[in-house]
């Protein structure tokens, strides 16, 4: 039997997915008609002899979050608990603080996954990966390929050649490390918790020379604190993946989660894209519409759109690479290219919302981290996402050009490169 734990973090974290979060928990936004997490769980779900996934972090708003694990539950029949950690412990800190829980009915193995990244996730490669493992290792980390420029964003592996075996970790190096990064998913045996458990003394120990010795103690970070320490003993390996792979750290990542998964229904579940049909919108490319929307047959929608819960989408509006959160309202003649459109908000006639991302590849799905879009030239996530929050009234005959709107807000002109407070 196995376990699957994802650590999801709470409202400290996640602030540079705001507006989003500040109206729904990160690890709840929907991407591709789903929350985030849900596509963590679906994959959890076709890992034979997996019983429980445990949610990890520190929201203590628990509707929403008790909401989905009641949904999940029933879909999937595998048990679903939340853990609430009393305050920001780590990426590491977590495990330690419930590894009685994680370790009930002795499990050979568990996974350990990060809310934050998205993909195919290759998780029965990563399990028979894991079983070829040396005795005595302690876990299996998922890697992939990234340009010398992306790795320095990224925890870096220099991997031994024969055996797999991780000889050397850096997190967010200065310098060129490897071109192989964490891709933020794990396997662990029960006993990794010999190593938090060794950098938990370690802390303690060194508590009293720190500023803040509470938090020191008891922060424990897998990268810093547990891999680098690790890497050269014998008890971490690295599993490849070429897989489509990447992190929802910002809005604008959204953007590209959703254009992979709505890629990945083609194969996973087809019944899930809209398709052209007498009465409906022109579709192009994948696009998912959720069965309470009202899309007008006049609009033209696609590639890459999702479109929410009760959305409301009036005559003759353009919609491409874009996410239209629940209850929106976009009225007629309106055009959202590149952009998010919040909760509750409404998008006036004939306006138009837009981001102008570097894409190099409008129609086509990035393979694995092949994603420029996402970054600048120098490395940085690319910013030039429109984000509307939630509630904004947008009134006709404007532009909103890479910006990003806070909630509430009732506008009254065109903006561009603006953050509207």
């Amino acid at each position: 039997m196995i376990k699957a734990v994802i650590l999801i973090g709470g409202p400290m974290k996640g602030t540079r997915f705001r507006p989003l979060s500040l109206d729904l928990p990160k690890p709840l936004f929907p991407v591709a008609g789903f929350p985030m997490i849900y596509h963590h769980i679906a994959a959890c779900s076709k890992v034979p002899n997996l019983q429980e996934i445990l949610l990890i972090g520190f929201y203590r708003h628990l509707e929403p979050l008790k909401k989905f694990i009641a949904e999940c539950q029933q879909e999937f029949k595998v048990q679903i608990r939340y853990l609430l950690e009393y305050t920001a412990l780590g990426t590491a800190g977590g495990l330690f603080l419930f590894r009685d829980q994680i370790l009930i009915d002795n499990p050979k193995a568990f996974f350990v996954m990060n809310a934050d990244v998205c993909g195919d996730f290759p998780l029965l490669e990563m399990l028979n990966f894991h079983k070829e493992n040396p005795a005595g290792s302690y876990g299996t980390i998922l890697g992939t390929e990234a340009t010398r420029q992306q790795s320095l964003r990224f925890g870096c592996m220099v991997e031994g050649k024969a055996t797999h075996e991780v000889l050397h970790y850096v997190e967010k190096p200065e310098t060129f490390i490897s071109n192989i990064i964490n891709c933020g998913i794990y396997l662990f045996n029960p006993e990794i918790f010999q190593a938090i458990e060794t950098a938990f003394k370690k802390n303690a120990k060194d508590s009293y020379k720190l500023d803040d010795p509470v938090q020191s103690r008891e922060m424990i970070r897998l990268e810093q604190d547990i891999f680098v320490p690790l890497a050269g003993s014998g008890k971490l390996f690295i599993c490849h993946t070429n897989k489509f792979w990447s992190q929802i750290k910002s809005a604008g990542a959204a953007i590209y989660a959703n254009r992979h998964y709505l890629a990945i229904y083609n194969k996973t579940h087809p019944d899930r894209l809209a398709v052209n049909s007498e009465d409906s919108p022109k579709i192009i490319g994948d696009v998912y519409i959720h069965p309470t929307a009202q899309v007008d047959p006049t609009c033209v929608v696609g590639p890459n759109v999702t479109i929410g819960k009760n959305v409301k989408v009036k005559a003759g509006v353009r919609l491409r690479e874009s996410i239209i959160l629940e209850d929106a309202v976009l009225q007629d003649h309106s055009c959202i290219l590149y952009s998010i459109v919040g909760w509750n908000s409404i998008v006036g006639a004939w306006s138009r919302v837009e981001g102008t991302p570097n894409d190099p590849n409008p129609n086509k799905p990035f393979a694995k981290l092949d994603i420029p879009a996402l970054f600048t030239d120098d490395g940085r996530l690319n910013p030039s996402i429109t984000v509307i929050g939630s509630k904004v009234h947008i009134p006709p005959e404007v532009i909103i050009l890479n910006s990003i709107v806070l909630p509430d807000k009732d506008l009254n002109s065109s903006y561009k490169n603006q953050i509207i407070l």
